[in-house]
């Protein structure tokens, strides 16, 4: 007889510890290429962390060693408390139930109904047919597929197909679900509704969930704590909008630079504009208070889950860099020099 598959999210099998995941000093290689060097960070039960940088630095590795596709050579990868690779070949079965994962392709039974793809890992582990239909409908309701139980996948459009996937890696009840670039061959408009999806599934649920993604906007939109990888390494980490306020040279690196518009010689700062505060009224009160004059340059206002966070760059003489500085630092402003042009 199979465990019991409806558990409340507070009632999971889950310890004391907020970390639902620790990894520590982590090394992976393929021969004599190493692809994981020294990856150090902790995944809080609950929430959606996110693993973000360019193809080929070890994102989908890392995600392969978290549920026990990948083995790893040193260090420590503990999933609640269990050292994944101590897991024998039976036990690594029975964790996969707990950590689920979707793809950037969805792979579907396409002679099989929605219905049967969903619940197709539930007749493996031989749930009976009572809770395997309970079960399909209340994900069905979740992903919004009620109406689309008797359909083929063939009928379904990508996103449609990306919720079949989504409730068949939920249909075990998993503690953590993993998603590998699970909205890259989607458009723009249907991106959006999945992460939406994945962010009321983890709100409703509690279900942690770990997104590798190159796209920082898939970041902005769902993820709380984020972990910018480079050549096998973990280059930054935090919170989504500290990543975003700090502007750290591995966070331009991976977004580029942008292109700005520049005002003859001086310096070009980058002033970051907060939600929750009056840094949008700083301009103002630094023309007013220092008498200097400025360019404004360019400016954006992005998105950062339930906050809006910007920047400006202004355009300054040199000898005005000193008094300006000393402003913004005694109002509390976070700000960057952008690049100095000839003084």
């Amino acid at each position: 007889m199979p465990e019991q598959m409806y558990r409340h999210p507070l009632d999971l099998n889950r310890s004391n510890n907020i970390n639902m995941i620790e990894i520590k000093n982590l090394q992976k290689s393929f021969g004599d290429l190493e692809v994981l060097s020294n990856i150090s960070l902790t995944v809080n039960d609950g929430e959606i962390y996110g693993l973000v940088g360019k193809s080929g630095v070890g994102k989908s590795t890392l995600l392969r060693c978290i549920n026990g596709l990948e083995t790893y050579s040193g260090g420590s990868l503990r999933v609640n408390g269990t050292e994944v690779n101590g897991l024998n070949k039976k036990a690594i079965q029975h964790f996969r139930k707990d950590v689920a994962m979707i793809f950037q392709h969805f792979p579907m039974l396409t002679r099989k109904t929605v219905f049967e793809n969903i619940a197709f890992p539930m007749r493996c582990w031989k749930y009976n047919k009572e809770e395997i239909n309970r079960r399909v409908k209340e994900l069905a309701e979740i992903v919004g597929l009620t109406d689309k139980l008797d359909q083929k996948p063939g009928t379904l459009s990508g996103g449609q197909k990306q919720r079949v996937a989504i409730a068949r890696a939920l249909s075990m009840n998993p503690d953590i679900l993993l998603s590998d670039e699970a909205t890259s061959a989607l458009d723009p408009l249907t991106t959006k509704s999945i992460l939406l999806l994945l962010r009321e599934i983890n709100e409703k649920l509690g279900i942690t969930i770990i997104v590798v993604t190159h796209q920082m906007d898939v970041v902005r939109e769902v993820c709380q704590r984020v972990s910018l990888m480079e050549d096998g390494k973990i280059a930054a980490s935090g919170a989504v909008e500290e990543l975003f306020l700090n502007q750290s040279e591995a966070l331009q690196n991976f977004l580029g630079k942008d292109e700005m518009s520049t005002v003859g010689d001086g310096i070009n700062l980058q002033i970051m504009l907060l939600e929750d505060d009056d840094s949008k009224k700083i301009l103002s009160c630094l023309s007013r208070e220092l008498q200097i004059e400025y360019s404004v340059c360019g400016g954006k206002m992005e998105r950062y889950r339930d906050k809006h966070l910007g920047s400006l760059v202004i355009n300054i003489a040199g000898q005005d860099l000193p008094q300006v500085k000393n402003f913004l630092d005694n109002n509390n402003v976070v700000w960057h020099i952008c690049n100095q042009g000839d003084n």
